[in-house]
Order: C-alpha cells, then structure tokens, then sequence
C-alpha cells in the first residue's frame, strides 16, 4: 500500500496519519453543532410572565426552528433573572411549610403580650422609640435616653409611653457603674408604681433584684447587697406569682440564700476555734434552720452536733454530784445525736453521712436509716448542683464574686425567715438545763406581774400573826413626821415576821422590821445615819448692805483722759528706747544700750 506522500509528493501533510485527520473532523463538527444548539435556545421568544418591551426598544427577531439568531447581553442577562426567578419560586412552593395549630395559637398568643409588633414603622412616635432602641444597643445611652424622654413629652398619648418608660430603666441598668444601677432601681420603681398590672411589672422587679444581685460581694465582705436581694425576689415571688420569671426569681434566690448561709457557717466555724459553743450552736443552728437548700448542710449539721459534745465535755470535767453530772450530759448528748441522725435521714446522698455514722457509732446511739421518699429527695437536691469547671474556678479566682456555683437548682426556697437563734438564748438554755439537772425536783416559780410585791403577814410583836387581823396598809408619806412633831407614847412598832418553810420553822431570809416615827428604838443591824454632834448650826448673818458709789465726775465736766491738751496738738505717747522698739523707734544697740544719757 502506497502512503499519501506518493499521490500528492508536492504538498505536506499536518496530520501524521488519515486517521488522526478524520478523527479531529469529526470533534470540530460536534463542536459547531453544539455552539448552533445553545445560539437557538437563547435566541429563542421570551415567557409569557415577562414584561412587554417598551414602544422604542427594538423587537428581538423570532428564530425559526434550528435557526441560530444573535442576541444582546441585556436580553441575555433579563432572561437569566426571569430564570432564576423562576426556580427560586419553585423551591419555595416545594419547601413550603405549613404551621400547625400550636403554632398558629402560640403566634397569636405573643401578639397579644406584644401588640405593638407589627406596627406601622413610618409613625413618629415608633420612629423615635426604635431610635432610642437601637441607640441602647450600641451602648450610645445618654441617646437613647434623650430620644425616650422627647418621646414621652412629645406624645403623651401614645400607645408607646410604657414601653418607653421601661426603656429609660433599661438603659441605665445596661448602662452599669453604682450612680446608673441606683437610677435604675429608681426608674423600675417608678415603673412598678404607674403600671401594677402590666406584664412588664414582674420584669421590673426582677431586675430590682439583678441590681443588688449584681453589687453582691464575696461572703467575708459586705453582705448589704445580698439581703437587698434577698428581700426583692422575695418581693417578686410574692406579688407575682404567675409571671413567666418566677423559676429565674427562685434560682437567684437560691444563690443569695447560697451567699448567706456561707457567711453564717463561716463566722460558726470562726466561733468554734475560740472555744466559743454558745456561739458556734447559734449560728449553726440558724443556718440549719433559715437556709435548708445549703450545699454544706452536712457539715453544719456535723459543727452543731460538736458544739453539744464540747458542752458534754466540758461537763465531765467539772466537779458535780454524779447524778445531776449524767443528767446534764444526756441533754448534751442527746442533742448532738439529733444533729447526727439529722444528716443520716434527711442529707443521705451528701458527703458527711460517713461522718455522721462514726459519731453515732462513738456515742454509742442506733443509726436510723432514711426512707426512701427522703433519699430520692436528697439524691434530686445533690444531683441538681453543678460541678466545677476550669472557667468557673477562673472567673472566681480573678473576678471579685461570690460562689454560687454549688447552688441547688431544685426546691422551694425559704420566702420568710424564722426566729435566729442568738447566742444569749443558748446561754439561758444552758443555765436552765443546768439548774434543772442539779434539781429535778425544783419548777420554776410563777412570774410575778410587773410592780407587784408579794405581801408577808403582820405580826402583833411576837413573831405570830394575827389570825383575824387584816393585814397593815404600807406606810404613806402623810405618816412621815415633819419638823417640830413631837413623839409620844402612843408611836409603836410594825414588824413584818419572817418568812417560814411549810413545818414553821423560819427560812433562811430574815424579816422586814419597820419601826414607826414615833419609835425610838434602834432597828437591829442597822445604824443610825448622820453626825455625832447633832447641835443645829446657828442662822446665817445676812451680810452688810453694799457701800454706796461716789462719781468723782460733776455732771458737764469731761474725765482728764479726754480733755484737749492746750496747744491744740496731740500728745504723743512716751516711749522707752531701751524697752520697746517699732518701726520708727528702734531699740538701742551696742554702745548705746549703756550710755544713761
């Protein structure tokens, strides 16, 4: 077979070989029937959705079938909108979502709390009330509050006059800084004031107590701002009870309540090392009483139960009969098991119940075991409380805040404090229960009302009273004698006789002896009062009359101080060199001190 070159030798072939030629014929052939195919689509007429082109604009020529027509790039581009328009509708219509009836109901619900949403952007009033909004927001709030301010004086019947006076309080609460969170708490109180009744109300307590809540310091510090905000979300819980905030009021309630007992605990613990146990059971015991939520309720409950065995301690070491020894040291005992089984029954998920236990086991007393209802109660508490991460143990290292990280999130949190236990109260239970162990059989004796005295029998002399004789009234100032009464034969003795016991035999008080004025017997144990020369003083000489004064000036004479001298000159004043100097007379210097010229 002869190649190509033998029937053309005078020309030269680009491809190597007729394969490779027929093979690039082919592939530029597909290439200019695609451009063809692609020309007569974008040539084709536009959907009837589209616009009519204007009266001026040039019509696009109509292409017939296969025929490739040139277009413009703005028919190219108008025709890739419509396109994606196109698409983007039927995405749309296929993504569609139809709200259920919860959602329709839940829709309608926020738009009647907020019937302002929705409303025409385009009033004055909404203007400037979005102004001031966004202008809080990006922290401009001297702004915001000037734009409210117009926005109340302006319209005073506008349907945004709440909602504004509720922005001003929020821009300074957003604001910060101690003067700002004052004004704030001013301003919600106000809110709170004008509008009772709205929804907004609950919200404006609530952040009465973020205010303080915000200002509360560590447990060692200053614990004002806590018991502020104690106070106020106890005051939101109380007076709302209904309001969507009430589980947020209860959880910082909670973390207030945390701050608290934390401080009082401390100050127990701080008690217990100075040996102080009166003091260290009432802290304790107010603790365990006002705050049951308490993350460290185990530990309280383990510091009260040593505060009672210290006192039994103390007990055996002094030198009592026996008998009432051990009485007192069960009342001691006794109440440091309370304390003990108190953290066994009711904290059984906590970490002192092991404590607990030996201590019992020490005191020689039954370990009760917890119900079921109070161990599920004790493992819903525990387990509510979070644990420490890194950012928590970083914030409190660095921040100046309290620790409310252990906080139960679960529970009715105390609205109403009962009695504190005081450390003077412990005191007199201890005396009481001394003196009731010593004597058992002693009872206390009634109370005497206030100013009553009780009155002892009479007697006539003899030490025994009348049996038919009333008893003799008190003496009375008109019995007293003045000066001048004389005293006869007729004064005589009231002597009130000593109090007996139950056989007549006299107590060891003594009695009341009154001896009348008339009397002149010495009262026994008693001396008389005043001087031993009793001789009256004699009366005081009224002094001698004043001499009379004598003017040695005659009426219309002038005193010689201040006569005119004759020459008409004033006199000028001596002056002694040696003595005085000024600033025109100097004192003598040097030699001139000595010459007596």
């Amino acid at each position: 077979m002869t190649s190509s070159r033998t029937f053309f030798p005078s020309r030269r072939i680009f491809f190597p070989s007729f394969r490779a030629a027929v093979s690039a014929g082919f592939v530029v052939a597909g290439m200019i029937s695609a451009s063809g195919v692609l020309r007569a689509q974008d040539a084709a007429p536009a959907p009837a959705t589209t616009q009519a082109p204007a009266a001026n604009a040039p019509l696009a020529p109509v292409s017939a079938p296969g025929q490739i027509v040139p277009t413009t790039k703005a028919d190219k581009k108008k025709a890739k909108e419509e396109k994606k328009a196109e698409k983007k509708e039927e995405n749309s219509k296929a993504n569609k979502v139809v709200q259920s009836k919860d959602t329709r109901a839940a829709f309608k619900k926020g738009k009647k709390i907020d019937p302002l949403a929705g409303k025409d952007a385009s009033l004055p009033d909404k203007q400037l009330y979005d102004k001031a909004l966004d202008a809080t927001k990006h922290g401009r709030f001297d702004l915001s509050r000037l734009d409210l301010q117009t926005l109340l004086n302006t319209y005073p019947d506008s349907q945004y006059q709440m909602r504004a006076k509720l922005a001003i309080a929020d821009s300074w609460y957003k604001e910060g800084g101690t003067a700002a969170l004052t004004q704030a708490e001013q301003e919600y109180k106000d809110f709170i004031t004008f509008f009772p009744n709205a929804p907004e109300a609950a919200e404006a307590q609530m952040r009465v107590g973020d205010i303080y809540f915000r200002q509360m310091d560590k447990p060692d510090r200053d614990y004002a701002k806590a018991v502020h905000a104690e106070q106020e979300y106890r005051t939101m819980l109380q007076q709302f009870p209904d309001s969507t905030l009430v589980p947020d009021a209860k959880q910082r309630l909670r973390e207030v309540q945390e701050v608290l007992a934390t401080r009082e605990s401390s100050i127990a613990e701080f008690y217990s090392t100075h040996s102080n146990w009166p003091a260290t059971i009432a802290r304790y015991q107010t603790v365990a009483d006002t705050y049951p939520q308490y993350s460290h309720m185990d530990d309280v409950l383990l510091g009260l139960g040593d505060g009672y065995e210290a006192e039994a301690k103390y007990v055996r070491s002094l030198k009592l009969p026996e008998a009432g020894k051990a009485r007192l040291e069960k009342v001691y005992d006794d109440q440091a098991i309370a304390a003990y089984s108190k953290i066994v029954t009711e904290h059984a998920a906590s970490r002192g119940v092991e404590d607990a236990k030996d201590r019992l086991i020490a005191l020689h007393a039954d370990i009760p075991k917890p119900t079921a209802e109070q161990i599920a109660r004790s493992e819903e508490i525990e387990n509510s409380r979070a644990q420490y991460k890194i950012s928590d143990r970083a914030r409190l290292l660095v921040m100046h805040q309290p620790d409310v990280v252990t906080a139960a999130r679960t529970g009715e949190p105390t609205l109403v404090d009962p009695k504190p236990t005081v450390a003077p109260d412990v005191t007199r239970q201890i005396v009481k229960d001394f003196t009731l162990a010593m004597n058992p059989n002693a009872r206390p004796a009634p109370a005497a009302a206030a100013g009553d005295t009780p009155a002892a029998p009479v007697t006539d002399g003899s030490g025994t009273a009348p049996a038919s004789e009333a008893p003799a009234a008190p003496l009375a100032f008109q019995d007293v004698p003045t000066a001048g009464t004389s005293t006869g034969a007729s004064g005589s003795t009231m002597t009130v006789a000593p109090v007996t016991s139950g056989g007549g035999v006299p107590a060891a008080s003594t009695g009341i002896e009154i001896v009348s004025p008339g009397s002149s017997a010495p009262i026994d144990g008693m001396k008389p009062k005043g001087p031993a020369d009793s001789t009256p003083l004699p009366a005081i000489e009224k002094p001698a009359d004043a001499p009379d004064t004598v003017n040695d000036i005659q009426p219309g004479q002038a005193p010689p101080a201040a006569a005119a001298p004759a020459n008409g000159k004033k006199a000028k004043p001596e002056f002694d060199k040696n003595e005085e100097s000024s600033n025109k007379h100097k004192k003598k210097k040097g030699l001139a001190k000595i010459n007596p010229f």
